[in-house]
């Protein structure tokens, strides 16, 4: 039986400092919200269910091969419902998703918003509250090195993340 994964960018440790300080500085506790920690933040790219780990590896081999790492920074706040998040925005995201994303994804018409989930639950207004607090912030920029893919297990706690492959990109042309 396969595993449910997904291929995405890690944060570098100045990116996850700097997102700390921010949430630590500006957001009030909140015990409704449901916070993710700093491993499990990510940049999604591509999601593919329940796969087999090295039929997709090899999947995502061929489609990442030379690809180029992009320029990254987080910026403001947003909600999805029952969920804040902070946008990730940068130069080379778009071209880098569409490489790891199923064709099946690509076409569903869903457009690839990129972000990063900082917590979940609470009432709309909560999440508000908390999206208001962060719309200034912008984090250091970064280029990842790596996509990775990853493997997601559900726990009594919500999910666990951990790295099951790991694939290289070329230096950023910018």
């Amino acid at each position: 039986m396969g595993a449910r994964l997904f291929s995405a960018l890690l944060p570098c440790a100045e990116v996850v400092a700097s997102l700390r300080r921010e949430l630590d500085d500006r957001i009030p506790p909140d015990p409704a919200l449901r916070w993710t920690t700093a491993r499990q933040w990510h940049v999604t790219l591509g999601f593919y269910g329940t796969d087999e780990i090295d039929d997709r590896a090899g999947w995502l081999r061929e489609r990442l091969a030379e690809a180029a790492a992009p320029t990254l920074w987080l910026e403001g706040a947003g909600t999805f419902p029952g969920v804040l998040w902070t946008e990730v925005r940068g130069t080379g995201l778009a071209e880098l998703a569409a490489a790891a994303r199923p064709d099946s994804e690509a076409r569903d018409g869903r457009p690839y918003r990129p972000h990063l989930t900082l917590a979940r639950g609470g009432t709309p207004g909560r999440l508000a509250v908390a999206e208001r607090a962060l719309r200034a912030y912008r984090s250091p920029s970064w280029s990842p090195s790596e996509v990775v893919l990853m493997r997601s297990d559900t726990g009594p706690e919500g999910p666990r993340y951990r790295t099951v492959e790991r694939f290289g990109l070329a230096a950023s042309a910018s």
